[in-house]
């Protein structure tokens, strides 16, 4: 695991941006796993920069979302659909056909889920962005005694809901159920990149990195995975052993 710390979130969000448009720039057709939430926000942004500098080219990417609300109309504005296309896709010189959410108003969420798990097994992620909850979730993966592998439909806890009511106008109209790819197809990815910024994280950064491995902090997890890259501001890893 590779983690680096930096003292400006200008300067985490260059290199995490560098770090993308590498691979793309390696591999143009690259298969990215991508995230929603404050986290990503100024990285999207240096990647559209990069872009409309004519420095990477999305043409051939495709990109597949870790999670979405279940039940929110399709047009709401907190849907994770409208936050990719304004944050990003919007922006860039990507075919939006190419890009994937999970469809939270399926029919049939068990079948959704499945149907998106066959996409993940076909694209062979290269890398998946992530941040991580207060309480150590990944995607919406929530502390529990056991976790899901796959996609599947999950029921959001209490303080992912209050955290997440930021972004509406009451917690009554925050979603209690979403859609997420599970911490197998995560763990699929070749590479891991995860962000975190803010001192109200640290305390979850030093479990989640350097404590034991255990689905009651999901985020843990990525201790197994041979090629992880994490990004922290200066107040994220303040709890971190040197």
């Amino acid at each position: 695991m590779n983690i680096m710390t930096f003292q400006t979130n200008e300067e985490l969000n260059q290199i995490a941006a560098s770090i993308v448009a590498s691979l793309v720039q390696t591999k143009p057709n690259a298969v990215l796993g991508l995230a929603t939430g404050s986290t990503p926000i100024g990285l999207y942004q240096e990647l559209i920069r990069l872009n409309q500098k004519g420095y990477v080219s999305f043409k051939n990417v495709k990109s597949y979302n870790l999670d979405e609300y279940v039940g929110l109309p399709a047009d709401h504005s907190e849907t994770y659909r409208t936050f990719m296309n304004t944050q990003l896709f919007d922006h860039i010189d990507i075919d939006k056909n190419n890009t994937y959410v999970p469809n939270g108003n399926a029919p049939d969420l068990d079948a959704e889920c499945q149907y998106y798990d066959e996409m993940l097994a076909a694209a062979s992620l290269d890398m998946q962005l992530l941040g991580i909850g207060h309480n150590g979730h990944i995607a919406f993966n929530e502390p529990d005694d056991q976790l899901h592998s796959g996609t599947h439909v999950v029921q959001l806890k209490e303080e992912t809901r209050q955290a997440n009511a930021r972004f509406f106008s009451s917690i009554d109209e925050v979603p209690s159920q979403a859609i997420t790819m599970g911490v197998g197809s995560i763990l699929k990815a070749k590479m891991i990149m995860l962000i975190v910024r803010g001192a109200e994280k640290a305390d979850i950064v030093k479990r989640a990195l350097q404590g034991p491995i255990t689905t009651e902090v999901p985020a843990s997890l990525l201790q197994t995975h041979p090629n992880v890259v994490v990004l922290l501001d200066k107040e994220a890893a303040k709890h971190l052993d040197a």
